[in-house]
């Protein structure tokens, strides 16, 4: 197994621990249960919206399958990552809403491979688009979406 193949392993071992059963510890205010919810549906969202646009061509992997375009438009105007911004938001908020420890972990876990996978992913994407892929780094955010000045 190389480098990527334990990178989706360890994405699929930390996304297990967020919903591994086990029994709350720890009772949440509404608004962080409310806040929770928001991050759940949000992630869920984006990552939908991240997914819709490669159909055949997504992949858990860094490497973009054969075929693959560079995709700029919809989600990918706004991040570079929607796909892995959605996965984090939203595991974050089911992980606040489990209530208790190890799925925080986890989804602290997740975002440490996912931080790795898009540094891995942004070379490989750079050595098969070149400049379009420098020039649309350039304009847009890695992973949080960020407002932008006006005109």
């Amino acid at each position: 197994m190389n480098r990527a193949d334990w990178l989706v392993a360890a994405q699929a071992a930390a996304l297990t621990g967020i919903v591994w059963p086990g029994r709350a510890r720890w009772a949440l205010p509404p608004v962080a249960t409310a806040t929770a919810g928001l991050l759940v549906a949000g992630g869920a969202a984006l990552a939908v919206a991240g997914v819709r646009p490669l159909g055949p061509h997504v992949t858990p992997r860094v490497a973009p399958p054969p075929g693959a375009q560079l995709v700029t438009t919809g989600a990918y105007a706004v991040t570079r990552n929607p796909i892995y911004t959605g996965l984090l938001a939203g595991s974050v908020g089911m992980a606040v809403l489990r209530r208790r420890p190890a799925p925080l972990v986890s989804a602290g876990l997740l975002g440490l491979v996912l931080g790795t996978k898009v540094r891995l992913e942004e070379r490989a994407l750079e050595g098969r688009f070149g400049s379009r892929y420098r020039a649309y780094a350039a304009r847009t955010p890695r992973l949080v979406p960020r407002r932008r000045p006006p005109g």
